[in-house]
């Protein structure tokens, strides 16, 4: 569940900075929309690499 918050802030932040235009013009087509995916999808699966590898390094 934290991997999803932090994908949700992060995710959100950063689709704002590289397509803000875009979002204020509502102007999305089926490319924008696999770029503003791929930006929620990034920092979720670093954030679940991060505490998968985290955990990994306490077990041993």
């Amino acid at each position: 569940m934290p991997a999803l918050k932090v994908s949700l802030l992060v995710g959100t932040l950063l689709a704002v900075i590289n397509h803000s235009s875009a979002i204020m013009q509502m102007d999305f087509d089926s490319q924008r929309l696999f770029q503003i995916i791929l930006t929620y999808c990034v920092p979720y699966c670093v954030s679940t690499y991060s505490a998968v590898k985290a955990i990994q390094q306490r077990e041993k």
